[in-house]
């Protein structure tokens, strides 16, 4: 049997003392940032960077709040023949400091009032993980869903 690859990934909801959020625009459109964990790199250091990389922006990770597995399996590239499933972990972070930049990664970053952030947010998993921060009441959401075909939950609930 072969073992099972999964890509792991992390975002963080950056919320400062103004109740504005952070959002950095990418070649998918508005998001909370975050990425992919490198290998030998743990969750929250991988979040700061990740943060720090796509939006100069430097935090502290202050809770988790959403465990999600993308379990869409579809066509890959670079030589990859399937993209495996992908588990993400949502947490609420911290600005510290830096300088509000754009990146490689980012055309646009800027701090919206987390009431407008669902303006912004176009794509339907992004906007439902960011939901489940606005509902969030202590309880971690767990939640499966596919983004292809078309976006579709799986299962959801509070663990």
């Amino acid at each position: 049997m072969m073992m099972p690859t999964h890509i792991v990934a992390v975002g963080g909801v950056v919320e400062n003392e103004h109740a504005e959020i952070l959002l950095v625009k990418d070649r998918n459109g508005w998001v909370f940032p975050g990425g992919q964990v490198e290998a030998g790199e743990n969750l929250m250091d991988a979040l700061i960077r990740e943060i720090k990389e796509e939006s100069g922006i430097e935090t502290i990770v202050s809770h988790l709040i959403g465990v999600y597995s993308n379990t869409s399996t579809y066509p890959g590239h670079s030589g990859v023949a399937v993209v495996p499933t992908k588990v993400m972990m949502d947490y609420v972070c911290k600005p510290m400091g830096g300088e509000l930049r754009t990146s490689e990664e980012t055309t646009d970053c800027r701090w919206i009032h987390k009431d407008e952030v669902l303006q912004y947010i176009t794509a339907p998993a992004i906007r439902t993980r960011f939901q489940a921060y606005l509902d969030f009441n202590r309880a971690i959401v767990y939640m499966e869903y596919i983004t292809k075909p078309e976006f579709e939950i799986k299962l959801s609930r509070n663990i």
